[in-house]
């Protein structure tokens, strides 16, 4: 289902009236009067209510009904519809783990629809969505971004790829920035080794974030202070070659030149390595 259409569901089952919705009280579990069994109904019926209560704000009743329908009315068009309306409103109602299970039926179920990118769309979002602050676990965020790849490489010209790869770069510095916040942590209490640990994590796996420049003036300041002054210096120069307007390359300027030290590639480490690399135009 595309995001319009879901929208002109919306809009239908806010203009829905007559009989199917004649009488419906709120602690209702049929669609139309009280007492009557929901077997009663059609798949179209229960299909309209689901959308009003989606329409009236009340995403965990719509996902009742529309998981109604897939009990009732299995094999059916009905059923299809439910089921991705069902993804749908459970995420409307911030329940992911539903919300992702009843995607994931859609998609082994109807691999080939037209709806399949939105499933899986609402898949990734379900683990995206719940990424908290750089502080916490970032499990989560690894699973949105392998959602959001798979969005990104089996549906790459829906709307959704598009969306995607928005959110799978945020994601992407999401990672980045928690590890400089764990290297930063180890700097400030001089644990030299396990900081350059995490700030090299950033410059070879999340070179195209916000973090790299950051990162790589730590790295100057824990080689500093840890006497390697080739990596320091190394680290400097890629900062040079591609960072030169920015404030870190400014302070690692003024710390090595300081130290009467050039920003240039020294020695054979892993630093100097990328700088060549840099040099041939394979890195960033």
């Amino acid at each position: 289902m595309t995001g319009g259409a879901v929208r002109a569901w919306l809009i239908a089952g806010a203009l829905t009236s007559g009989v199917v919705l004649a009488g419906c009280g709120d602690r209702d579990r049929g669609p139309g009067g009280r007492g009557v069994p929901i077997e009663a109904y059609s798949a179209e019926q229960i299909f309209e209510r689901g959308e009003f209560e989606l329409a009236r704000s009340r995403p965990e009743d719509a996902a009742l009904y529309f998981s109604e329908i897939e009990r009732l009315y299995p094999y059916s068009e009905w059923a299809k519809r439910a089921l991705i309306m069902q993804a749908f409103a459970y995420h409307q109602d911030t329940d992911y783990e539903n919300s992702r299970a009843a995607a994931q039926r859609f998609i082994d179920f109807y691999p080939t629809d037209d709806d399949a990118a939105y499933a899986q769309y609402l898949l990734a979002l379900s683990y995206y969505d719940q990424i908290e602050d750089v502080g916490r676990d970032q499990g989560l965020t690894f699973q949105a971004l392998q959602s959001l790849r798979t969005v990104i490489e089996r549906y790459p010209e829906s709307d959704y790829a598009r969306s995607s790869i928005l959110k799978f770069e945020l994601a992407f510095n999401h990672l980045a920035a928690k590890e400089m916040e764990i290297g930063r942590y180890y700097l400030k209490r001089e644990h030299y080794a396990a900081a350059i640990n995490r700030f090299r994590v950033v410059v070879e796996d999340f070179q195209t974030t916000t973090h790299t420049p950051e990162a790589l003036h730590r790295l100057v300041e824990s080689y500093l202070s840890l006497g390697l002054t080739d990596e320091a210096q190394t680290a400097g120069a890629i900062l040079g070659y591609n960072y030169q307007g920015t404030e870190w390359y400014e302070d690692s300027f003024k710390l090595l030149t300081g130290r009467g030290l050039e920003l240039e590639s020294r020695g054979d480490n892993w630093l100097s390595t990328i700088y060549r690399q840099m040099i041939k135009g394979e890195w960033l």
